[in-house]
């Protein structure tokens, strides 16, 4: 019966671990999302100067560093959001671009409304399901690695298609990583990291939107 006992704590503790872990991601989440929006509005609004593809890769990777360094401490939010701001500010050339079409906005809404369906959509299916996503790992993993060599590959080459089919094989990759990171937070051992887990959740949104709009940008243009 003891046994039994403490087996039981261990579940409900287990169970209490998760619930915060997934509150805590989804309010940071939410929190850096805001801000990301918040720093592209003022990207667009000052009509800011598209950065160097190199050195916005330069920065992605310098701010994943420090938030990996710091994801333990207090800093590690700061660093989270010092992470997100930056992308939300080089997001907005993009925006701008769009909005030069005579329905750009239009297609923005789109692109987010769409987002968020899709984001909400596989993230609530795997929180109501539990389903365990584990096995998407090397699939999702070999698609990523296929997909960069491919952009690389077309920086040289400049073919308006396969930076189109880029886009579609991404849309599909990062509705899968929001199925797998959203069923890690489900099955986490006591393990997880909010902070690294909000990254993750993100890049996926922010990867997600990019994509999207660029395939309404080419498809839906008036």
């Amino acid at each position: 019966m003891n046994q039994e006992t403490q087996t039981l704590q261990r579940t409900e503790e287990s169970i209490l671990q998760t619930n915060k872990l997934i509150k805590n991601t989804y309010i940071l989440l939410s929190m850096t999302l805001t801000f990301s929006a918040v720093m592209a509005l003022i990207s667009v609004q000052s009509h800011a100067a598209p950065i160097h593809w190199l050195l916005q890769i330069g920065g992605m990777i310098g701010l994943l560093v420090l938030v990996n360094v710091l994801k333990n401490s207090i800093w590690g939010i700061a660093a989270v959001f010092a992470f997100t701001g930056f992308l939300g500010w080089t997001l907005g050339p993009m925006l701008n671009f769009a909005l030069q079409m005579s329905n750009g906005g239009d297609l923005i809404m789109f692109a987010m409304g769409t987002t968020g369906i899709i984001f909400f959509a596989l993230s609530g299916y795997a929180l109501t399901t539990r389903k365990d996503f584990s096995f998407m790992s090397g699939f999702l993993m070999v698609g990523m690695i296929l997909v960069i060599v491919a952009m690389i590959a077309n920086i040289f080459l400049e073919i308006p298609a396969l930076h189109l089919a880029i886009s579609s094989v991404m849309v599909l990759l990062m509705s899968g990583y929001i199925l797998y990171d959203t069923s890690q937070m489900v099955h986490d051992d006591g393990t997880g990291n909010y902070i690294l887990m909000t990254v993750n959740m993100y890049l996926n949104i922010y990867l997600l939107f990019v994509h999207l709009l660029n395939l309404f940008m080419a498809f839906g243009d008036d």
